[in-house]
């Protein structure tokens, strides 16, 4: 274990031990101005609750966390949570979210379910959530919930390897108005203004944040350029939300847009400067809640709609004219989506020792337009370049319109059958009009051992739904198949927390999975072709060395199997170590240390190349903690403080013979005001 403490992790203890001999001639301040309520969870049942007893292995991420740790995307926030590994896609370096190794050996990430205040954000073309999550601003974000492990017992398709929740801020998390501004490494400029208050009688919530990058230039080598040359990750960026409530009722919207977005390593690892792409995404959801609808009943609907919509313009380049003269391959893939989400749920508790949470849904999702430009044809599986780019969305569409319904209904009863003893049971049923019906449970057994003592059993099952590129995607070589069956995977888990002194919170979980039907390219097409299982474990400490100073640390540990080959399955790290040091070291002023280690990671079965180095970084952040109104608060911030090398895996070594590197040393510094 001597690798875990290289000259980068004695500078942050160094920090934890000259911040906890300070903090005790300091004035006693109270942590909660740092890490904010993440003793609550809601994401595991539906309702809030203790995140100690709740029946999941859960996080949460507040405002407060975001904010001390320095993180300006959704990526750096979910990079701290145990068990979750960011790694980045070669097109577009979108983040992929790996949790307990599943996720990495793909350019998409649909084994994830993102939820955006409890709503799903998947695009349905590759069943993710699309390209305008590529570098989601934190300032709105009230807190994050996590769930590893499966949740389609209660949230369905896609809640696989884990379920992500983001909560917007309401007019009671953003009272009165703030703005800021924040510029730093690779030309980064981001403004932003939120205010929260009242609107006659309804309380009012409203954000919106511009920005662009130049995004990293980290120099790259590809099969398809003769010299290696540096990413294109550049993008501007407009984020908007608006959050209405009155009463019972309840109207959010949420605007997102991502142009002149660059193509990262190519879409083909062609790098490609002059390819911009538009992404828009625009989500509304209108509530109605009354949770004393009856005695002993508690009501809640939900309408919801999506539009999401992804233009290339006509030159996106596939192949340069040195591979294919005398003009490349070019295309221009476009597609337009919208999605209508109809629930309801009730919960009834009249009886004894019992909540039972009933619910039904409807979602009709559309992928109702798309449109194909190239400059080429397939004639035998092999690109035949015809002329110039031409209007091919009639007769060779990449993809043609296609629709999905989905009906579903779920049952899910909470039941404390003696004082200290919770049994949780949950079973939905999911019908889909593309491939049929599938039925998932989930069973919780928690015990509250002790004052200090939580001990937890957990069994779920869960699927992941066939996207429509890889049911309908017209690819000569990557065919869709609409025989595809979704994936499965059944874990079992078992946790424990523990309150071992007044100031120290440990929890341990450790899982055990089998997936099935897996789908994975055979060939020139689709197919469910793996089967995986692995096990692991999380460990997790809180320690409040004073009222000035917490250090917090976890450990994932994992190991996947590919079963065809009987060798592990690739690109996710064995071991991720985090470490993270919080020190109010004056009446004003936090500093923040953070440390990442990353190791063994191997690659996919096939894949005879050395395995992906090890890495280990530190980020530090110092920030004012101003308190009152017309007061300014400054941030500044050093990520990858010691310049280290990260990299994170390329699934295809005859396409990208390297990896994919990430961002060396960077800084930013942020104002901001509230009135």
């Amino acid at each position: 274990m001597a690798l875990i403490f290289p000259k980068t992790l004695y500078t942050l203890l160094a920090l934890g031990w000259v911040a906890s001999a300070v903090a005790q001639g300091t004035e006693e301040e109270d942590l909660a101005l740092i890490y904010g309520d993440n003793s609550t969870v809601s994401i595991a049942t539906g309702a809030s609750q203790p995140l100690r007893r709740a029946p999941a292995v859960a996080s949460v991420i507040t405002a407060e966390d975001i904010a001390a740790i320095g993180a300006t995307s959704l990526g750096e926030v979910l990079e701290t949570v145990p068990g979750v590994h960011v790694s980045r896609a070669s097109i577009r370096y979108a983040p992929l979210f790996v949790i307990r190794g599943i996720g990495g050996g793909s350019q998409t990430n649909p084994q994830v379910l993102l939820l955006q205040n409890g709503i799903p954000m998947t695009a349905m073309y590759n069943g993710d959530r699309g390209s305008a999550w590529i570098g989601v601003p934190v300032e709105n974000i009230a807190r994050v919930e996590v769930i590893r492990g499966p949740g389609s017992a209660l949230y369905g398709a896609d809640a696989y390897a884990g379920v992500i929740n983001v909560i917007t801020k309401t007019a009671a998390d953003t009272p009165g108005t703030e703005a800021g501004v924040r510029a730093g490494s690779f030309d980064m400029r981001d403004a932003w203004v939120q205010h929260g208050g009242k609107w006659g009688a309804a309380d009012v919530a409203a954000y919106l944040s511009v920005g662009s990058t130049d995004g990293i230039k980290e120099t790259i080598g590809t099969k398809t350029i003769p010299t290696p040359g540096p990413l294109n990750t550049g993008y501007d960026a407009v984020d908007g939300s608006l959050n209405l409530s009155l009463d019972k009722w309840r109207f959010r919207a949420n605007y997102k847009l991502r142009d002149n977005l660059q193509t990262g390593a190519g879409v083909s690892s062609a790098l490609d400067p002059d390819s911009l792409g538009r992404v828009e995404e625009l989500a509304g959801d209108l509530s109605w809640t009354d949770p004393a609808f009856a005695k002993d009943w508690a009501v809640g609907v939900t309408a919801a709609y999506l539009y999401y919509g992804f233009t290339y313009p006509t030159n996106l380049m596939l192949l340069p004219p040195s591979v294919k003269p005398p003009d490349g391959l070019i295309g221009g893939p476009n597609q337009w989506e919208r999605q209508l989400r109809l629930s309801s749920n009730a919960t009834y508790t009249g009886f004894a020792g019992h909540s039972l949470r009933l619910g039904l849904g409807h979602d009709d999702l559309d992928l109702y337009k798309a449109k194909t430009y190239k400059n080429y044809i397939f004639v035998g599986g092999v690109p035949v370049v015809t002329g110039p780019v031409l209007d091919y969305s009639d007769t060779d569409p990449h993809i043609r319109p296609h629709k999905r319904m989905v009906d579903y209904l779920y049952a899910q009863d909470e039941w404390r059958f003696a004082r200290d003893w919770t049994l949780t049971a949950g079973l939905r049923r999911d019908n889909y009009s593309d491939f049929g019906g599938t039925t998932n449970p989930r069973l919780a057994l928690v015990w509250e051992a002790a004052y200090d003592l939580t001990a937890k059993l957990l069994y779920g099952r869960a699927f992941r739904a066939p996207s429509f590129n890889e049911l309908y995607g017209n690819n000569p070589v990557a065919n869709g198949n609409p025989s595809l069956r979704p994936e499965t995977i059944n874990t079992a888990e078992a946790a424990l927390s523990w309150q071992a002194r007044k100031d120290t919170q440990i929890n341990l979980s450790l899982f055990s999975y089998e997936a099935r039907n897996m789908i994975r390219l055979a060939g020139i097409s689709w197919a469910n072709a793996t089967e995986q299982h692995g096990s692991g474990m999380e460990l997790e400490a809180v320690w409040d060395a004073s009222r000035t100073l917490r250090l917090t640390g976890n450990y994932a540990y994992q190991k996947s199997i590919d079963e065809a080959t009987s060798q592990d399955a690739g690109y996710a790290p064995h071991h991720h170590v985090y470490l993270r040091a919080d020190w109010r070291f004056s009446p004003d002023w936090f500093a923040h240390g953070q440390f990442n280690w990353v190791a063994d990671r191997a690659r996919a079965p096939g894949d005879v190349r050395s395995p992906v180095p090890d890495y280990r970084t530190v980020d530090l952040t110092v920030r004012t903690a101003a308190r009152k109104n017309d007061q300014w608060d400054i941030a500044f911030s050093v990520r990858n403080l010691f310049d280290a090398q990260v990299l994170e895996p390329s699934l295809f070594p005859v396409q990208i013979p390297g990896d994919l590197p990430q961002a060396g040393r960077s800084a930013w510094v942020q104002l901001s005001h509230r009135l």
